[in-house]
């Protein structure tokens, strides 16, 4: 074993456990550049340890912070739509100055975001404040005349002494308050427009229909200042009288989300003021494009070393969660790991330690030395760009993951795990899913047949078909059999124990007993006696509406057409028998109810013998997985442990033929023929009828000698 090279093709590479002590001055750039080399695996000699309580704890949260940052501008780089025009020549930076200049941009920026909001937000405000001017100036100018009469009326009512706002009985007694509606008032304002019906209503009713509503839609969608989204909004005006309506008003206004602005009504301030907002609204547009422009100079900036920092910051925790795994002798002022490496890779793993030692100026080298170890080693193989795929395609027959030379494994998310090969247990569990996963497809496979039905009765407009056959159909093969497939894909996520024999047997004996053990999810009893009950009520369904309905279409279609033409009394040659033409005056409605019955009760009893029916594929994967075990044991296995070159020989002729000739020629035909069986019978029984005559047009080149 001495003489063999370090690596050769068939197995890993020598692996050896190495012990290093390393100086604290010297422990962070020894680790990058071992970082740097990738060829030893270190221990964590922590693990019983908290990540809090690390040695370097701090240092990995300064880099979890930068790294948060750099995450941030990354985001507004990407909102932005910011293109980085490539790296920029940058010396290199210390970790302390980066994250002094992480800290300036971010605020910089959250300023300047901040600043941005506030100033979109009075935009909206006042954009919709002009709008609500514009808007409200029409209506207050074409109400002007109808405004001042509702005033009169009002003036006179209070002059009789009549009060516009009876209160309720108990408020009469508790009312003292005095009332001045003398004047008539108005609050505008702007809402959206889906609760412009509702909120009119709700005003009608708090004032008592002593309110005088207009509306008006806004010419386009407008940013909500509250949602920012864009909304459809419509600007309205409210007419009043009194302090108290204006109150509940303003109150409605609120619950609805309306934003109400004051419109005065001299027609000169309102033109002056509508000049004002114009003015603001144009000084706000232009602070917000400068706002933008130097916050996208600034992004841009960042841009140019986003991603070099970020590398450098991955990098940096990385080397402090490396430092983390080592332990920290507070007598020596050292560190003392444990790593894996190949023993090819020791040479320069010395010389990276060396370097180390100089460039960081220590008085003290780092020790380096093997250790002896009982465990098993990593494996690894050395890999170029040629055979890199290959070894992947062997790494991903353990589903492993390799990080570097960290191997690490993760749950199979679809499959059999290899592991059940050879189990005392692998009959049972392969036969228990093999038998499932005939079901499920069966399932599929059916619900795909009674869907092409439908496609059928929708392309020649048979809507009986469809409301009295579909439906009935899916109905009660979902509610027994796709019930059963979700109790499978129940029982498959949960680990459950619940025997599905019991549950569907039950289901039909003792709907209403408790299921126990066997109780896969909550509701599943009171579920199964709704399944039960459909399924049950699917059966007349099928079979009684149909008939009759058919029998009712005929007498209708036929009324008043008892006596038709004479016929001779030789048949039309150009009718075929049993044709439509021949038959089209012709009902029999105990022939169509029988027809019906027996389609019906084809369908229900088809159902239990169809789905038991693509158990088949359970049975033929069974035959296929214990022939070619036996032919691989007890052939091929056999002849192998002979020290005979001639039994050998025949041994492996015997295994060929037999997978050639049985395995792949006589069991392809038996898969063949099952399937072709479950497409005839199982699948194409829900659709296809076959009833049809096939096209033979005249043609000479179809002509054969005799003719």
């Amino acid at each position: 074993m001495e003489r063999l090279p370090p690596m050769d093709l068939m197995r890993s590479e020598k692996m050896t456990l190495v012990q290093l002590i390393i100086p604290t001055e010297s422990a962070h750039r020894a680790v990058t550049y071992l970082g740097q080399l990738g060829l030893l695996q270190f221990r964590d000699l922590n693990a019983e340890k908290s990540p809090f309580q690390r040695t370097f704890v701090n240092q990995v949260k300064r880099c979890a912070e930068m790294s948060r940052k750099l995450r941030f501008f990354k985001d507004q780089i990407s909102k932005a739509g910011i293109v980085s025009s490539g790296p920029a020549m940058q010396p290199d930076i210390y970790l302390e100055d980066l994250e002094m200049q992480l800290a300036e941009h971010e605020h910089g920026l959250t300023e300047t975001n901040s600043n941005s909001e506030k100033l979109q937000q009075s935009y909206k405000e006042l954009l919709e404040f002009k709008i609500v001017m514009q808007k409200a100036c029409a209506i207050l100018f074409s109400n002007h005349g109808h405004a001042v009469s509702e005033e009169r009326e009002l003036e006179d009512m209070n002059s009789k002494g009549d009060y516009v706002e009876t209160p309720f009985i108990f408020q009469q007694e508790t009312t003292t308050e005095p009332t001045n509606q003398s004047c008539l008032r108005f609050i505008s304002g702007i809402i959206c427009k889906s609760k412009v019906l509702s909120f009119e209503r709700i005003l009608f009713r708090a004032t008592r229909g002593n309110m005088l509503f207009n509306h008006e839609p806004a010419d386009d969608k407008i940013t909500d200042p509250i949602s920012n989204e864009m909304i459809e909004k419509e600007v309205f005006v409210v007419f009043f009288s009194g302090e108290r309506a204006r109150t509940k008003i303003l109150k409605i206004c609120e619950a609805f989300g309306a934003h109400t602005y004051p419109v005065p009504e001299d027609i000169s301030k309102q033109r002056q003021i509508i000049n004002e907002v114009s003015s603001r609204l144009a000084d706000i547009e232009a602070t917000l494009d400068a706002g933008t422009r130097h916050r996208n100079k600034a992004l841009a900036s960042v841009g140019d070393h986003l991603e070099k920092w970020m590398d450098m910051v991955r990098r940096e925790k990385a080397v402090y969660d490396t430092l983390n795994m080592l332990n920290f002798d507070l007598t020596k002022k050292c560190l003392v790991g444990e790593g894996w490496c190949p023993i090819s890779a020791q040479a320069q793993i010395h010389e990276a330690l060396q370097r180390a030692t100089l460039d960081s100026n220590s008085q003290v080298g780092i020790i380096f030395h093997s250790l002896d170890a009982l465990e098993s080693p990593p494996t690894y193989f050395r890999t170029n760009n040629f055979t890199s795929p290959y070894q992947e395609i062997i790494d991903a027959y353990g589903d492993a993951h390799t990080a570097g030379l960290i191997k690490y494994r993760d749950p199979y998310p679809f499959g059999v795990d290899p592991s059940w090969r050879g189990s005392r247990s692998e009959l049972a569990f392969l036969n228990s899913l093999k038998m499932k996963m005939s079901i499920l497809l069966g399932v599929v496979h059916m619900n795909l047949g009674i869907i092409l039905s439908y496609f059928n009765a929708c392309f020649f407009g048979n809507s009986i078909d469809i409301r009295y056959q579909f439906v009935p159909q899916m109905i009660f093969l979902n509610s027994l059999f796709g019930y059963l497939s979700l109790l499978i894909v129940v029982k498959w996520c949960t680990g459950s124990q619940a025997d599905l024999y019991h549950v569907m047997i039950y289901m039909f004996l003792s709907p209403f007993e408790n299921l126990g053990e066997n109780q896969l999810f909550w509701g599943q009893g009171v579920l199964q006696v709704f399944l039960l009950l459909f399924a049950l009520i699917a059966v007349p369904w099928m079979l009684f509406p149909k008939p009759f309905l058919l029998k009712k279409l005929h007498d209708e279609r036929f009324q008043g057409q008892a006596y038709g033409k004479l016929n001779t009394t030789e048949m039309d040659p150009e009718v075929e028998p049993d044709s439509a033409r021949q038959h089209q005056e012709e009902f029999n409605f105990s022939e169509v109810f029988v027809h019906q019955m027996i389609h019906a009760i084809e369908f229900v009893l088809g159902s239990v013998s169809n789905t038991a029916s693509y158990l088949r594929l359970w049975a033929l994967s069974l035959a296929h997985s214990e022939l070619s075990t036996v032919f691989y044991e007890k052939v091929l296995l056999l002849a192998w442990g002979y020290d005979n070159l001639i039994i050998r020989l025949i041994g492996l002729l015997v295994f060929s033929f037999a997978t050639a000739f049985i395995l792949l020629m006589m069991e392809s035909l038996s898969a063949f023929l099952h399937a072709l069986r479950l497409h005839w019978v199982e699948f194409q029984n829900k659709f296809y009828h076959g009833d049809g005559y096939k096209f033979k047009p005249f043609s000479f080149a179809s002509l054969t000698d005799d003719e």
